[in-house]
């Protein structure tokens, strides 16, 4: 199996938390960003991780970010979907820029990076991809109409593109994080997020490490049966059906 694992928005946040997580099950990480350079060094640096900065809504960006990998780091096992953006406000004043941004980054993106790897995976015999969906995809938010709709879209790629690669030995399954606790969950505002926290029965919210140890399981070779799979971690606050 491939040991190189390439994570979208790798170097903050929830991504940061993913590809420290790969990085110690053994893979050779290479995580992507799109805006803050100075992070992403500064991430580089404390963990030896090779960061790669291109525009994942790009889809000539991604070819070439991907043979750059590829030639420096070897075959890609592993994708993880990581990075995505929010422009919330009320649909009924939403822009068109606003939805579109949103789509491209958060759904496009899930064409953009697959289709550079999934030849690569299929040929090999194995291939791990996993996609961040949300809670928000599952449940809907208001303020979130394009949000939402993006993250429920890759919950229905997921789907489809596991049973056209199953017997490949590639994997595709999703994870729908609830509220965790990130810098763009800590901007929310004081009130607001005491009402989140309040909506979880565990009463508090998630750790990015959680993500991560979820994703490490479904990369290795124990998750060789599970694809297709959609897998809620939101302290119970939003349980879905099945």
């Amino acid at each position: 199996m491939s040991k190189v694992a390439v994570v979208t928005g790798g170097t903050r946040g929830i991504g940061a938390a993913i590809s420290k997580g790969l990085q110690s099950a053994g893979f050779t990480v290479a995580a992507t960003y799109a805006g803050n350079t100075e992070k992403a060094e500064a991430f580089r640096s404390e963990t030896g991780i090779s960061v790669y900065k291109w525009d994942v809504a790009d889809e000539r960006a991604c070819q070439l970010g991907i043979a750059q990998v590829q030639e420096e780091l070897g075959a890609i096992g592993v994708l993880v979907n990581n990075a995505g953006i929010t422009r919330d406000g009320w649909f009924h004043k939403m822009s068109f820029e606003d939805w579109s941004q949103v789509m491209r980054t958060n759904l496009d993106s899930m064409f953009t990076m697959c289709s550079p790897v999934i030849e690569g995976m299929r040929a090999q015999g194995f291939g791990r991809i996993v996609n961040i969906s949300s809670i928000n995809g599952q449940k809907g938010q208001l303020g979130q109409a394009n949000y939402s709709a993006a993250k429920a879209g890759v919950i229905g790629f997921t789907k489809a593109l596991a049973q056209e690669n199953a017997r490949k030995g590639v994997t595709v399954n999703c994870i729908c994080p609830g509220y965790i606790d990130t810098d763009m969950v800590a901007a929310v505002p004081e009130k607001v997020l005491e009402g989140i926290i309040g909506q979880i029965p565990v009463g508090r919210l998630g750790k990015a490490e959680e993500i991560s140890g979820l994703v490490n399981y479904l990369c290795s070779d124990a998750a060789a049966f599970m694809t297709g799979s959609v897998l809620t971690i939101n302290g119970g606050q939003y349980i879905a059906n099945g």
